[in-house]
């Protein structure tokens, strides 16, 4: 699986985990309404069930996030350790297009975990 189609997987999974929670909790929100109530009042049992609901996410997300920094990481070094090996293989006056394309390839998945990093 390439860089690309890991971080397209990565987004579809968080797009879905969020389309869902959305949909949950607009949907829960127009069926509590009772006749009568104004939508702004709510219960406090209702007020701590939906902040509740939305620390699960945020608690979902955040260790999604941390799965994928972690898999990416182990990446990283794999990726590393051969471009090592490649250089190793190479001499003074023969620079390799298997090295450019790996270190090419390790730049931008050390981009893409310092933005997961930094919770982008």
């Amino acid at each position: 699986m390439t860089c690309e189609t890991s971080l397209m997987s990565t987004f579809r999974k968080f797009a879905v985990i969020f389309l869902l929670l959305c949909c949950l909790l607009f949907g829960l929100n127009s069926t509590a309404q009772r006749p009568g109530t104004s939508r702004d009042q709510t219960t406090p049992a209702e007020a701590d069930w939906e902040t509740q609901q939305k620390l699960n996410a945020q608690k979902q997300l955040n260790e999604q996030r941390q799965r994928d920094i972690k898999n990416d990481t182990d990446k990283l070094l794999q990726l590393a350790t051969e471009l090592k090996q490649y250089v190793d293989k190479t001499d003074k006056n023969t620079l390799s297009l298997d090295v450019v394309k790996k270190a090419d390839e390790i730049e931008k998945l050390a981009k893409a975990v310092k933005d997961k990093m930094k919770g982008q």
